[in-house]
């Protein structure tokens, strides 16, 4: 009996000390502030949370809504963020414009970004001499719209640009303000504006090609010295994507826009559909698209003159390391 005992207490303690050598990040949780657009985009992190992805990874996820661009990306810079969820615009921007030595590491979606206008719109024609509200003037979906317009004969100086901030802030504007005559909005803003009565001149990417809208970046310095803390965020993130769009979970998927994004059930049961289509919806496993990227970098370089010649080489921004780790790994 007793040499029974001691064999038990021996297996029971090689047990333990197995776990604790193996599963260090159990036993201690890193905390991560990250930021976000409101939208329907951030169905793998709702899902991530809600069904524990990111705790039994241990981690801690505190995410925060981006009033506007210039709010991540400052925050980003200064620590306030470790990741954030934005137009990959915004990360050129801040490698260009800020000099600041950022990282994008995982794609998400193509933006479904479609240009919204006021019900008296018909035409490009009627939005010579109006303004347009834009989250920013100088990066990312502004870039698309000022692009969509030149292409139906609008120069910049024929309309008047006025930034108000995330896509919420920019609906919301133009139900307030009929001054306001368009503005481009993404999921599920489009479908609250439809509702609204407000008219839509179409999708940026049937007017403009591929795009890459959202995607996660961080400063490159960060992730060089948090490299396991970002996979496993990226793990749980695609994890949480696969749950998201898998047909088995549609009533608790749905559920989750009605109360993140507080729609209704009609709406949120039609922002689920559209994320999770296979072609269309929410990138797969929220990879890059590389067509979609460079024609990024070719509208920043169309719209601002960015660089002298050509626009860099799209490693110059990407570091794909730490998805392939990720990936590795589920």
């Amino acid at each position: 009996m007793h040499h029974i005992n001691w064999a038990t207490k021996l297996l029971a303690a090689a047990a333990w000390f197995a776990t604790a050598v193996t599963s260090p990040l159990q036993a201690q949780t890193t905390n991560l502030t990250i930021m976000v657009f409101q939208g329907m985009q951030n169905l793998p992190l709702l899902a991530a949370q809600s069904q524990g992805f990111f705790a039994k990874r241990g981690l801690k996820v505190d995410v925060r809504i981006a009033p506007d661009s210039d709010e991540l990306r400052e925050g980003l810079a200064h620590g306030r963020y470790q990741i954030v969820h934005a137009g990959v615009d915004n990360a050129v921007a801040m490698a260009e414009v800020a000099k600041i030595d950022i990282a994008i590491v995982m794609g998400g979606d193509n933006g479904f970004n479609r240009l919204i206008v006021q019900p008296e719109i018909k035409t490009y024609a009627d939005l010579r001499g109006k303004t347009v509200i834009v989250d920013a003037p100088d990066t990312a979906f502004a870039f698309l719209m000022y692009e969509m317009l030149r292409k139906n004969g609008l120069n910049k100086s024929d309309y008047e640009v006025r930034p108000v901030g995330a896509s919420f802030r920019r609906l919301d504007a133009m139900l307030k303000d009929k001054s306001a005559a368009a503005a481009m909005l993404n999921m599920p803003f489009t479908l609250r504006a439809a509702a609204e009565g407000l008219g839509d001149l179409g999708s940026a990417v049937e007017a403009l090609g591929p795009y890459q809208g959202t995607g996660a970046f961080v400063l490159r310095q960060w992730a060089a010295g948090n490299s396991d803390v970002l996979v496993r965020y990226m793990q749980a993130y695609i994890e949480g994507l696969r749950w998201g769009v898998d047909p088995k979970n549609r009533a608790d998927a749905t559920k989750l826009y009605i109360d993140a994004l507080k729609l209704n059930e009609a709406m949120a049961t039609r922002t689920l559909a559209i994320a999770s289509h296979p072609t269309d919806g929410l990138t797969r496993d929220a990879r890059l698209d590389p067509d979609g990227f460079k024609n990024v970098l070719g509208l920043r370089a169309n719209v601002m003159k960015q660089w002298a010649g050509s626009a860099p080489a799209p490693a110059k921004y990407l570091d794909g390391s730490y998805y392939t780790k990720a990936l590795a790994g589920l």
